[in-house]
């Protein structure tokens, strides 16, 4: 990829930035900023190189959301940021970004409020694409998708990687030849987008510890009853896999049932009972197989972290954190918990992509990294 470090003589130059700043927020007010401080450091460079920066973003999936909250958030860390809520082609936000200043730092309005993002429309593209003299793209987590923002948008303006993006895949990658013993961790639900994961890396990990709701699946496969758990409704004709000496599922799980919990073996769920979580004995066999390993890859939650039950994923990070392993982590139900604990600094390499991530480690490349090169 086309680095920013490579850009010269920047002083005066519009640079559309686009940046992932799809994060949650509750009642206005952003509840985990760790995305929007990864970018951070590009804007940062931008603007002392003396260029005037336009930093494009979505939130959301239908538009109705609004970037304001994000913006607020993103002053904290650089106050001269301008927030423009007119729409993106008004010509209200034409006259501003006329007016802009040689390091002045502006952040528009929900890219999806317009329908030609998410369908790549090359008229879209274009006019997004009038905004700027360079564009960079500094939004790894979003660059499996090929919307105009990230991909439509190269065809008309010289396209360049920001620092995330770079970290983003110089770390990952070095998944494709690590060092072993190799754990990799996998968990969270989806499992469509996990299993090409699994196979490929059945034949390159010294072990795959398998939770979260795709372990619910294995354990069907096995025969095992897993009463009203999570499972795929496809069949992805997993059976074979069982055989496989290195994939390890879960010896206990926290089960749930009309609001009580309780630690089971999986051969012991009930018609009645939902696994939400791994258990005690889980935990201590990620110890065992943590403390021997070289390298660690973890994407997705143990448990249902969404409805409480991320226990056993926080004990097993700090684990990690602790661990003279390097690891790379990824999934954003994972990053959340990572930002709750603030142990970011005593791990390895924290991804800021959920589906991104899976799709970079299955594939080698994204759509947005490719139209970069």
């Amino acid at each position: 990829m086309k680095s920013i470090k490579e850009l010269k003589n920047l002083t005066g130059k519009r640079v559309v930035l686009r940046a992932d700043f799809n994060v949650p927020i509750k009642n206005g007010v952003v509840l985990d900023d760790f995305r929007i401080k990864k970018v951070i450091p590009s804007i940062l460079y931008l603007q002392k190189k003396g260029a005037k920066v336009i930093i494009i973003s979505h939130i959301g999936d239908d538009g109705k959301e609004s970037l304001l909250p994000v913006a607020n958030k993103l002053k904290k860390y650089i106050k001269d940021v301008n927030f423009i809520q007119t729409p993106i082609f008004s010509n209200e936000t034409q006259k501003i970004l006329n007016s802009l200043k040689n390091k002045d730092i502006v952040l528009l309005e929900n890219l999806r409020r317009e329908t030609g993002e998410k369908k790549n429309s090359p008229s879209f593209a274009r006019a997004l694409s009038r905004y700027g003299d360079i564009y960079v793209n500094d939004a790894f987590s979003v660059s499996h998708r090929e919307h105009a923002s990230i991909v439509g948008i190269t065809k008309y303006l010289p396209g360049y990687a920001g620092f995330q993006m770079e970290a983003e895949v110089e770390n990952l990658s070095k998944v494709f030849n690590p060092p072993h013993p190799f754990l990799f961790i996998l968990g969270g639900a989806k499992f469509e987008t996990k299993i090409p994961l699994i196979k490929k890396f059945l034949r390159q990990a010294d072990h795959i510890f398998i939770a979260g709701a795709i372990a619910n699946d294995f354990f069907k496969a096995r025969g095992y009853e897993v009463g009203t758990s999570l499972v795929s409704d496809a069949n992805f004709q997993i059976t074979p896999l069982l055989k496989a000496k290195n994939l390890i599922l879960p010896t206990d799980v926290e089960v749930t049932k009309n609001s009580k919990n309780h630690i089971t073996k999986p051969t012991e769920v009930m018609p009645d009972e939902n696994i939400v979580d791994i258990g005690p004995q889980s935990v201590l066999q990620l110890k065992d197989l943590i403390a021997k390993a070289e390298f660690i890859l973890w994407n997705g939650p143990l448990g249902k972290f969404e409805s409480g039950f991320g226990k056993a994923t926080e004990e097993v990070l700090k684990i990690v954190s602790k661990s003279k392993a390097k690891n790379v982590i990824g999934g954003g139900d994972t990053v959340a918990l990572i930002s709750k604990l603030k142990i970011e600094d005593k791990l390895g390499f924290v991804s800021t992509g959920g589906g991104a991530t899976l799709d970079f480690l299955s594939k080698g490349t994204l759509p947005g990294i490719r139209v970069l090169k």
